[in-house]
């Protein structure tokens, strides 16, 4: 069937999610988000959008950006090349890494835009994964408090109050406001702590402790391996509770 065609935003503003192809993790260290950090700037200078927030989280990724002449689409066919080719290279895997088409919505007024704003800032917090949305590193939170960098941050301050000072305070508050939003997401559960994520080994495979699959013969072990990558578990992870090597856990291809 062909794909349905993008609602198309009267603003040229939307919110985009790209989400790894069958749950993968797309940021395994510091060095996977910096990286994606770098491809957005590079390519948004070639391309012309304007990013007014991001969050990245371990597999997947929310972006309120305004398209400018080149349709999104190839916007984001560009940064999935740049991106997948080094993670690929870095990891010594193949394939897709995202899943094929990224999600969108338009978003047409100034309290959407700001609703958006925050639900992107308040990810990490709503995951389980930070008690505050300033402890957390890989979004665009600190730059409308301190520097931006990549993001133009003065229109979303802008609908706060002209004085920046006074902004930045209203949109700390803002941020931190109790809310029941509701925007783009995905339907999935929230990263598996260790606690959550041993029980779910246990429950695959009918062991006492997830250190037992190192003993298991390759194809069975891989098997396991495979199902905790669809799971969510990050590379890591599985290292940590199960004792299997880095190297031979990200071998294993969760497609």
């Amino acid at each position: 069937m062909p794909r349905a065609a993008r609602d198309k935003s009267s603003t040229g503003i939307y919110h985009v999610m790209l989400r790894g192809v069958n749950h993968q993790i797309i940021f395994e260290d510091d060095e996977d988000y910096q990286k994606f950090l770098r491809t957005l700037k590079h390519t948004k200078e070639k391309s012309g959008y304007i990013i007014y927030a991001y969050c990245l989280m371990s597999n997947h990724i929310h972006l309120l950006i305004k398209e400018a002449e080149e349709d999104l689409g190839i916007v984001f066919r560009r940064i999935g090349a740049s991106y997948v080719y080094w993670y690929n290279r870095k990891y010594g895997r193949r394939g897709h890494l995202f899943q094929d088409r990224y999600k969108s919505e338009a978003v047409e007024t100034d309290s959407y835009f700001l609703t958006v704003l925050r639900y992107i800032h308040q990810n990490p917090y709503n995951a389980g994964i930070v008690e505050n949305i300033a402890d957390y590193p890989w979004s665009s939170y600190h730059e409308y408090i301190e520097e931006p960098r990549l993001c133009d941050t003065e229109f979303g301050l802008s609908l706060f109050s002209s004085d920046r000072v006074k902004a930045i305070k209203l949109f700390e508050e803002f941020n931190l406001a109790e809310n029941q939003d509701r925007c783009l997401d995905y339907d999935q559960g929230v990263r598996l702590n260790d606690v959550q994520a041993t029980d779910f080994i246990k429950s695959i495979c009918d062991v006492q402790s997830p250190s037992e699959i190192a003993l298991f013969e390759k194809g069975k072990r891989n098997k396991v391996i495979k199902q905790c990558k669809e799971k969510g578990l990050s590379i890591r992870q599985i290292e940590r509770l199960t004792g299997i090597s880095f190297g031979v856990i990200r071998g294993v291809d969760s497609r």
